[in-house]
């Protein structure tokens, strides 16, 4: 049996307030892609690199933090869109954000284009390999 494919890779929406908003956004923006490249679900022994790239003007890089854009990130893949956690979540794509062992993440300064209105930069979900 091949092994099922992990690697996963989905561009991130623009930044919109409040920030529920845009991990709402991201949990669609990833379900479509995810449905798109034909993932299977992900088993909760799964460990996974997460590898994120933000795309901004150089007035927003002040303003956002990287850890506050990871945890949105995070829980947008776990399907945690705001509520109560003793409330099953959304669809998650990964069962749980402690699955992910190792996370790169960047702000790029971008001029703001068309493409920007559309894709504010993406993140590449893919297997951990340690070391690696």
């Amino acid at each position: 049996m091949p092994k099922r494919r992990i690697k996963f890779k989905c561009d991130l929406p623009p930044y919109v307030h409040p920030r529920l908003r845009w991990r709402q956004l991201i949990h669609q923006s990833a379900h479509e892609a995810f449905r798109q490249q034909k993932i299977q679900t992900y088993a909760a022994d799964n460990r996974f690199m997460l590898t994120i790239r933000l795309r901004m003007p150089k007035s927003a890089m002040a303003f956002h933090d990287v850890d506050n854009r990871l945890k949105d990130i995070m829980d947008a893949l776990q399907g945690r869109l705001g509520g109560s956690k003793a409330i099953a979540p959304h669809r998650p794509l990964i069962p749980n954000d402690r699955q992910i062992f190792r996370v790169s993440i960047e702000k790029l300064n971008s001029k703001m284009t068309s493409q920007m209105a559309r894709h504010a930069g993406y993140f590449v979900l893919s297997r951990y390999r340690r070391g690696g």
